[in-house]
């Protein structure tokens, strides 16, 4: 998904959340999520889904 205002930084995957992405999340039971660091530590933590910095913003994930 990606922001409506200029096309080109997408916006978080999960509902009810409009902060920019930030993180993909490869989960092996779904497809991949680009979201938000908030949401990615959350999501994070479920047994074998790998959280990776979008390309730019590896400053905002460790």
């Amino acid at each position: 998904m990606t922001d409506e205002t200029d096309g080109s930084q997408p916006i978080c995957a999960e509902p009810d959340c409009d902060r920019r992405a930030a993180v993909r999340l490869h989960i092996p039971w779904d497809e991949d999520r680009d979201v938000c660091p908030a949401c990615a530590r959350a999501l994070g933590q479920r047994d074998g889904v790998v959280a990776t910095p979008l390309p730019g913003h590896e400053d905002v994930w460790p």
